[in-house]
C-alpha cells in the first residue's frame, strides 16, 4: 500500500509538471509573473478546503458541507469587515468551527455516517448564508484593512533595487517573493503545519490509525471519537479561512459561490493518492492535486483564449467531474494491484 500512496502522489507531480510545460510552449504569457500568482492567489481557497477535506478522508471520512461553509463564512466575514480585518477573520473562522464542531459531534458522538450529517450540514448552511445575505452578495468594507488578506501581498516592502530593469534574475526572484499573495502564504502555512501535525504528532498517527480501521483503533485504546471529532473542526475552521478569504479577494460574501467545492476537494486529494477509504494520505499530495487541478482548468482558459476551442464553465464541470472519475478508476485498480498476492 505505501507503494500505491508514493506512485500516485509522484505520479500528481509529474502531470503537474508536464501540464506547466505544455502551457508554457503553447501559450504567450502562460509562466508570467503576474498569471502564476493569480492562480495561487485564486486556488488558495481550494487548497485550504482541500487540506481539511485530506484529514477527513484519512479517517475514513467525507465533509459534504465545506463550500456551504466556506460560502457563510464569507457572509459573516463581510458583515464584520467594517470593522477591520481582525473581526472579519474572526467572524469567519468561527462560523467555520461551528459547522466542523456540530459535523464532528453528529458523526463521533451520534453515530451518524458522515455522507448523511455532512449532507444536511451542507443544507442548513447553504439556507443559513441565504437567509442572512437576504440571497444577494454581501459588500466587504474597502475603508478597512480586510481586503488586504485577500487581495494583497507584501510587495510594499520589497527593496526599491528589485523594481529596476537590471534588477536581474535575482531581483526577479526576490519581486515574486514579496509580490506572492497573502492567501498564498496562508495556505502554505496552513499545509505546513498540516504536514507537521500528520508526520510528527500522535494526532496524525491517531488519524491515519482510524482510517485504517476505527474498531480496533478504539479496542486498541486510542482516542478515536475525539480525533474523528476534531478532524471535522479542522475541516470547518479551514473552509471558514476559505470564506474569510473568499469575501476579501471578491469585495463581498458569496452566499452561493461555494457550489461544487466540496467535489474540488474531494478531486485534490484524491489526485494527490489519498486512499477514499482511509488509512493513507499526504498532506503534501493534496497540496499538488490541488495545484494540478488549478493549472489544468488555466490551460483550459487559455485554450478558450486562443479560439480553437470555447469551453464553458458547466463543460469545465463536465471535465471536473470526468477527470475525477477517472483518477478515482486509476487509483481503485492501483489498490486492488498492490493487495494481490505476489
Amino acid at each position: 500500500m505505501p507503494r500505491l500512496h508514493a506512485s500516485a502522489g509522484f505520479g500528481a507531480l509529474l502531470a503537474f509538471v508536464l501540464i506547466i510545460a505544455f502551457g508554457a510552449w503553447r501559450y504567450d504569457g502562460f509562466l508570467t509573473e503576474y498569471n502564476l500568482l493569480t492562480v495561487l492567489r485564486y486556488n488558495s481557497m481550494f487548497a485550504l478546503v482541500g487540506l481539511g477535506m485530506c484529514f477527513v478522508i484519512m479517517t475514513g471520512g467525507i465533509d459534504l458541507s465545506v463550500g456551504s461553509v466556506a460560502a457563510l463564512s464569507s457572509v459573516v466575514a463581510a458583515y464584520l469587515s467594517p470593522y477591520g480585518l481582525a473581526a472579519g477573520l474572526a467572524g469567519g473562522l468561527v462560523a467555520g468551527i461551528a459547522a466542523g464542531t456540530i459535523n464532528g459531534f453528529i458523526i463521533s458522538k451520534m453515530r451518524i455516517l458522515p455522507f448523511i450529517a455532512t449532507l444536511a450540514t451542507m443544507l442548513a448552511a447553504s439556507g443559513v448564508a441565504l437567509l442572512l445575505s437576504n440571497q444577494q452578495s454581501v459588500p466587504a468594507s474597502y475603508d478597512t484593512n480586510f481586503m488586504a488578506i485577500g487581495q494583497g501581498d507584501f510587495s510594499a516592502y520589497a527593496p526599491e533595487w528589485v523594481s529596476a530593469d537590471d534588477a536581474g534574475f535575482f531581483g526577479g526572484v526576490i519581486r515574486i517573493f514579496f509580490g506572492f499573495p497573502i492567501p498564498a502564504w496562508i495556505a502554505l502555512f496552513a499545509y505546513l503545519i498540516g504536514s507537521l501535525l500528520l508526520n510528527l504528532t500522535a494526532f496524525g498517527r491517531h488519524v491515519l490509525a482510524v482510517g485504517g480501521g476505527e474498531e480496533a483503533s478504539r479496542l486498541m485504546g486510542l482516542p478515536t471519537d475525539r480525533t474523528v471529532f476534531l478532524v471535522y473542526v479542522l475541516s470547518g475552521m479551514l473552509a471558514g479561512m476559505a470564506g474569510v478569504i473568499l469575501a476579501a479577494q471578491f469585495g463581498a460574501g458569496q452566499p452561493i459561490e461555494g457550489v461544487g467545492w466540496e467535489l474540488f476537494a474531494i478531486a485534490s486529494v484524491v489526485v494527490g493518492g489519498t486512499l477514499l477509504t482511509g488509512g493513507k494520505g499526504s498532506v503534501a499530495a493534496t497540496l499538488v492535486g490541488t495545484l494540478l487541478l488549478g493549472i489544468l482548468f488555466t490551460v483550459l482558459n487559455f485554450e478558450n483564449g486562443m479560439g480553437w476551442i470555447s469551453l464553458s464553465a458547466y463543460w469545465q464541470s463536465v471535465l471536473r467531474g470526468a477527470f475525477l472519475l477517472v483518477v478515482v478508476i486509476l487509483q481503485s485498480r492501483l489498490t486492488k494491484s498492490a493487495a494481490a498476492p505476489a
